[in-house]
């Protein structure tokens, strides 16, 4: 199966992506964890994504998953679900300089009632050859948009 035209631009993340990662964010303590990303081509315009991640005991700490799409050359669009109570809606672009990859996205979050208050997220995904690189800030619980997470990711 070829991947969508369209979808070119972020080939290179199809797979599974796991490395080390830390997070922090004004109200709890810094923390540590094992991460792991997965992109699936499933034959049409968008990439199946499924986010993992486990503490230093590997006790299993948070999933997400959505789908990414590129509706626009330069665009990029994520959509995803968390189990926690939160949709993203995250909007931005995708550019390519050389053999970089860079995914930039914000996003609007909806809440359950029961869920801690999101406002917003922001997403970068940095692909370079076998090397992926997250980092994930978000405007939470009364406090503005902070740096929370980032992982250095290899290819599996």
């Amino acid at each position: 199966m070829d991947i969508a035209p369209g979808l070119l631009p972020v080939a290179g993340l199809l797979g599974t992506w796991r490395g080390d990662a830390a997070g922090s964010y004004p109200t709890i303590e810094d923390f540590s964890y094992t991460d792991e990303v997965v992109f699936t081509d499933v034959g049409k315009p968008f990439l199946h994504y499924l986010q993992r991640s486990w503490g230093p005991t590997g006790a299993p700490m948070h999933t997400e998953t959505g789908y990414l799409r590129l509706p626009a050359p330069g665009t990029a669009e994520f959509v995803l679900a968390q189990p926690m109570g939160q949709t993203e809606l995250c909007e931005g672009t995708v550019t390519v300089e050389g053999h970089v990859v860079v995914l930039q996205m914000e996003s609007r979050v909806l809440n359950s009632a029961t869920a801690k208050h999101v406002v917003s997220t922001r997403r970068r995904y940095e692909l370079a050859g076998d090397r992926l690189v997250t980092t994930f800030a978000m405007a939470a619980v009364g406090r503005p948009m902070t740096h929370h997470l980032r992982s250095e990711l290899r290819r599996v």
